[in-house]
């Protein structure tokens, strides 16, 4: 077959308009499920943000009084201990130029609003990542900025590793025990092992001990795998309406002490595995999130997106860490 050589073709044309999809086709994650389950927001009015832990003197077995007792003596009065973290701003900065704004482009990508809407959501996962990390706290410096300390760095009493090596896991440290701040995070070990279903019974248990319901156990993608593939006590399978499927997840646990939810976290720590009783753990807000204007210089228009906030633990006896896991 020929094509006759006066035929006008689209190989010939350099006027077809470009077909440029509006969809945006993002694949970025945008779930923070940490921050999403707990307890949700408190106030901070200091960069220094404080609360008091109660606990009641231990148990007396032998608490037997003879009748008519005339001088019983005075039981040791419930004081409070104090932790803190400090505040740490996180800021986005967005600048767009003038022509930017008035162009015609694919799903408004590059308009100020669409950036806005870029930035907030890169700044929820920013908060998830250092919020799940294993870093201590800083008050910082003129010149150094503060840091809030992570969840790792502050469970000490329900620590465990499955770690190994000459370098052994260990539980971070309290700046002023048995008050203070996490001023060191958990040291890990040289060498990883595998989570094991005794392991997070164990750290279920130790939570429910202190007082603590654990609700929530926070895992890494391979984690979750090896949850749903390999423990066998008492695994609840997620259920389907359709008959037909085979769903072999593990999004429930049923432990001894209560269900407890498994949930993947693409912004935790891999090698660590977090049990979490939600109602201890809060952000703490000294500003919150919030658009300013900046200064313009030149062609173009800014926006700062910025916010001052904190972790706050109101006991970390209600949550525990398994270590150094292959995750």
């Amino acid at each position: 077959m020929a094509v006759n050589a006066a035929t006008l073709e689209t190989y010939d044309s350099v006027t077809i308009r470009e077909d440029l999809s509006d969809a945006e086709n993002m694949i970025s994650p945008t779930e923070t499920p940490f921050i999403s389950m707990i307890a949700g927001e408190n106030s901070a009015t200091a960069t220094k943000h404080e609360w008091p832990l109660v606990e009641l003197q231990a148990v007396n077995n032998g608490n037997r009084v003879i009748e008519g007792d005339d001088a019983p003596p005075v039981d040791t009065a419930v004081t409070a201990f104090r932790r803190w973290n400090f505040t740490q701003i996180s800021d986005k900065l967005i600048s767009v130029s003038d022509t930017s704004q008035k162009v015609d482009g694919a799903a408004n990508v590059e308009k100020l609003a669409k950036q806005i809407s870029y930035k907030l959501k890169e700044l929820k996962r920013d908060k998830e990542t250092m919020l799940l990390d294993n870093v201590p706290g800083n008050p910082g410096a003129s010149g150094t900025a503060r840091a809030a300390a992570g969840l790792p760095a502050f469970i000490i009493t329900n620590y465990a590793t499955v770690g190994s090596g000459a370098t052994a896991g260990a539980p971070g440290t309290l700046s002023d025990p048995p008050n203070g701040y996490p001023d060191a995070g958990a040291t890990n070990a040289t060498t990883k092992g595998a989570l094991t279903e005794d392991a997070l019974n164990l750290a279920i248990q130790q939570v429910w001990t202190q007082g603590g319901d654990p609700r929530r156990v926070i895992v890494s993608p391979v984690n979750k795998r090896l949850i749903s593939k390999t423990f066998t006590g008492n695994a609840t399978k997620f259920k389907d309406a359709d008959e037909k499927k085979i769903i072999t997840a593990v999004d429930v646990y049923e432990s001894d002490f209560g269900q407890v939810q498994i949930v993947a976290d693409r912004f935790s720590r891999p090698a660590d595995v977090l049990i979490i009783d939600p109602e201890f753990v809060k952000v703490s807000y000294l500003q919150k999130t919030r658009q300013l204007d900046v200064a313009r210089t030149g062609h173009s228009e800014k926006k700062l997106i910025q916010c001052e906030y904190t972790l706050e633990v109101g006991n970390e006896k209600a949550m525990a860490l398994i270590a150094d896991t292959l995750g």
